[in-house]
């Protein structure tokens, strides 16, 4: 999948979903819950974090549940792992760190990869990381939607983003559902899920209710 044929450059006023996989040390399960999930509807990008893996475990995982996103039609992203990111050919990288790691992977992979940067606290970090001009900013941080409701924060940040910037940013939602009503109304261009997607019963209903959910909020989106 080239980077131009990637969701993460199509946003629409509709908000869509970026699942954020957990990082399992049981392979076969994470296998069957990103499957579940793709299965519920639309999805624009899957993102993976290797954290708490060591890097064989990670890799091995990270490259089958790869070839499931994009046969589903959607990007795959690797939490700041460049190396593992170019061995099993995902799309693009999720940069968490500091300013030069975001440019130094922009002028390594860019064009080719998509490249965007997360964890952003402040205005000020949001437009200095702006100037680098990376794909998508991310409100939010991986692995931190542990509380039904999405930060305040993240909902703050994404709401002055989208009024003000022309760069698609992703807006965390938090481990309920019904929080994707309130990170939809920001006006960002992707809603991100974790916990509310692979810790419910089942991830292909809960992408199908997110779904609903971010239909419902289109309208106000647009206005």
């Amino acid at each position: 999948m080239s980077k131009n044929k990637t969701p993460v450059e199509e946003p629409s006023h509709q908000c869509r979903i970026v699942l954020v996989t957990p990082p399992l040390q049981d392979g076969a399960k994470l296998k069957s819950l990103v499957e579940k999930a793709l299965a519920g509807g639309d999805v624009a990008s899957v993102i993976m974090s290797g954290e708490g893996l060591d890097e064989v475990t990670f890799q091995k995982h990270a490259e089958q549940i790869v070839r499931i996103v994009q046969q589903a039609g959607a990007a795959a992203l690797i939490v700041n792992d460049t190396r593992i990111a170019g061995r099993i050919g995902a799309d693009g990288l999720h940069i968490e760190g500091k300013a030069p790691d975001l440019a130094d992977a922009i002028e390594r992979f860019s064009p080719k990869m998509i490249v965007g940067f997360g964890n952003v606290r402040d205005r000020h970090s949001a437009l200095e990381i702006g100037e680098l001009q990376p794909d998508y900013l991310f409100f939010g941080k991986i692995g931190a939607d542990n509380k039904d409701d999405a930060h305040p924060r993240n909902i703050g940040l994404a709401q002055w983003w989208a009024q003000m910037i022309e760069i698609p940013c992703i807006v965390q939602a938090g481990s309920s559902l019904a929080s994707v009503a309130e990170a939809a109304q920001t006006g960002a261009d992707f809603v991100a899920l974790g916990s509310a997607v692979f810790d419910a019963e089942d991830p292909q209903a809960a992408v199908r209710q997110a779904n609903r959910l971010l239909a419902e909020n289109a309208r106000i989106i647009e206005s």
